[in-house]
């Protein structure tokens, strides 16, 4: 079951470019009873490695803005790695219902930020360089994803949209790699800390590299726009499960 999982999100994620860690995090939790800790570690090592197996397609296509990459880096870097150790320093059991209300209420509001997105007539770039506010801004998105492993790639996307005048597919592209880059780091961390599950995450992983290569190859066939639409509420509906899970 958890070959099939991991193959459906990294698919998913190929045709949508949903983060890896905002679908993976919330299953783990409730159909496969994963502990929080354990599960937001788990979805960030498997996102780490759905993204590397793209990410030679985005630098052969140049779009990558390395001046851009660099600014969000510089604020998303430690921003993980303080989220983790604020979730390392929590008593997962006496604080396991609010990490379930934290993880469904980001899931929630990121569907929400994305499914505005797509329902956009047209992509609109800011009219004003105002890359100043990605460190600081990164850096909170770097906390959030420590903690819930989800948010690198929809709220790096809307950043970047709304402080940068980048084109589209240097946005999608750099979103990209400043999301691998956050989630390597942050995979890491919890992996040495302990939090990960190797036998799920070796599943997730086997049928995910198939997974990622079978979205990447339909991407241009299948209407995106409508699978993100639908992907988007049925991700809305796992975080309104989380957050009933969490005040029950």
């Amino acid at each position: 079951m958890q070959y099939v999982v991991g193959f459906l999100i990294a698919c998913a994620v190929g045709l949508t470019g949903v983060g890896a860690g905002s679908i993976t995090a919330p299953i783990l939790i409730l159909f496969f009873h994963l502990k929080p800790a354990v599960a937001v570690g788990t979805a960030l090592t498997f996102a780490a490695v759905i993204k590397f197996a793209v990410l030679p397609i985005y630098i052969r296509r140049r779009q990558v803005d390395r001046r851009i990459l660099l600014l969000l880096c510089a604020g998303g870097i430690p921003g993980v790695v303080v989220g983790i150790q604020i979730l390392k320093r929590m008593s997962v059991e006496d604080h396991e219902k609010g990490i379930f209300l934290v993880l469904g209420i980001t899931i929630i509001f990121l569907s929400l930020v994305n499914l505005y997105r797509s329902l956009r007539s047209k992509f609109k770039a800011g009219t004003i360089d105002r890359s100043k506010w990605l460190p600081p801004i990164a850096a909170l998105i770097g906390a959030e994803v420590g903690v819930s492993s989800a948010g690198a790639g929809a709220l790096g996307a809307v950043v970047i949209m709304t402080l940068t005048q980048l084109s589209p597919a240097l946005v999608v592209g750099t979103d990209m790699v400043f999301g691998l880059t956050v989630s390597t780091i942050g995979s890491g961390l919890h992996v040495f800390i302990g939090h990960y599950d190797l036998q799920v995450l070796g599943r997730l992983c086997a049928g995910g590299v198939v997974g990622a290569i079978c979205g990447a190859l339909l991407s241009s066939r299948l209407p995106s726009r409508a699978l993100q639409m639908v992907l988007f509420i049925c991700l809305i509906g796992l975080g309104v499960q989380l957050c009933v899970k969490a005040m029950s």
